[in-house]
């Protein structure tokens, strides 16, 4: 009887009788692409289809993710979907600084991603005019599969990144521009 048992690919490295040899980045990128733990900041529909993503038909947890994070220091994804009014904005970006290094955005929906129909005085217009964005899901509200793609786009930048950038002069620039130190 076989198993039909699906690995990970181990990184790119250098292998021979009894030893693998590769660099830290991979290994600590593979770790943190089969780990991301979401926080969920939902305020309105596209929160619903964050749900369906979760739920059994589509299985979010195939990816790592089965641990949606509502405390901000255990999580490492923040994903902003729906709405975000103006008086909730210091709100996200607390969130957002109370989060560890590394952290990724998620701005799942038109209203996250550039306020959507709501072009109101009290609506905020994109959540990027106050915390990074690492990837945006268009959509009113995005389908599921959206949602999962945008989840596998946050797995390969994880994967791919090095563990210096964080500490390199453009993202603290990039932090500085949001006024985060």
């Amino acid at each position: 009887m076989t198993a039909n048992i699906k690995t990970v690919e181990a990184p790119e490295g250098y292998e021979g009788s009894g030893f693998f040899a590769t660099s830290f980045d991979k290994v600590i990128g593979l770790a943190r692409s089969h780990s991301l733990w979401p926080l969920p900041f939902a305020t309105s529909c596209c929160g619903i289809e964050f749900m369906a993503a979760m739920g059994s038909h589509y299985d979010f947890a195939r990816f790592g993710s089965e641990r949606p994070s509502f405390s901000p220091r255990q999580a490492d994804l923040l994903m902003v979907m729906g709405t975000i009014a103006k008086k909730m904005a210091p709100v996200v970006k607390q969130v957002y600084l109370q989060m560890a290094e590394p952290r990724w955005v998620i701005a799942m929906g038109a209203c996250a991603s550039s306020g959507g129909i709501f072009d109101t005085y009290s609506v905020l217009q994109g959540i990027d005019r106050i915390i990074p964005v690492d990837v945006y899901i268009p959509g009113c509200p995005p389908r599921p599969e959206q949602v999962i793609d945008g989840l596998i786009q946050i797995r390969e930048m994880a994967a791919n990144e090095s563990l210096r950038r964080r500490n390199s002069p453009e993202y603290e620039a990039l932090l500085a521009s949001y006024k985060i130190q």
